[in-house]
């Protein structure tokens, strides 16, 4: 009769053991859990412009944005374009810009934040002179 009641006793003790590792949350029958939601709320982007690229240039050749926002450059050409910050071959005035970079037809990128109150002008890299893939935001 021992060794009945000391296997008992352990399998007491194990089954406790189990339920104590398991149990760990006290959670609920609901699986709302009680907390906050685990998937944080996204920050919005600030708002900005839009400049498209076709085979007639950039349109519109200027925008005007507020400060911090961004702008996207849109592909809707059939040839690839290398957008980029003025002065050609630095692209230092407005590194921010810079973040377009190289795109594909039918493919479209936005500038890092814009945060200084100023005009930058911006390019095609590989077209630098030709006036028709050239323009300016206006930070304000």
């Amino acid at each position: 009769m021992c060794r009945n009641v000391t296997v008992l006793g352990a399998a007491a003790a194990a089954a406790f053991m189990t339920a104590a590792a398991c149990g760990g949350g006290g959670g609920s029958s609901s699986g709302g859990g009680g907390g906050t939601p685990t998937t944080p709320t996204p920050t919005p982007t600030p708002s900005g412009s839009t400049i498209t690229i076709t085979a007639s240039g950039v349109s519109p050749r200027s925008v005007t944005i507020s400060s911090g926002s961004r702008v996207t450059f849109v592909n809707n050409d059939t040839r690839v374009h290398d957008m980029a910050s003025d002065p050609h071959p630095d692209h230092t005035a407005c590194p921010a810009i810079n973040d377009v970079g190289f795109l594909q037809p039918g493919q479209s990128r936005t500038t890092g934040n814009l945060t200084t109150a100023r005009t930058c002008g911006f390019h095609d890299h590989n077209r630098d002179t030709d006036t028709s893939l050239q323009g300016s935001i206006v930070i304000q």
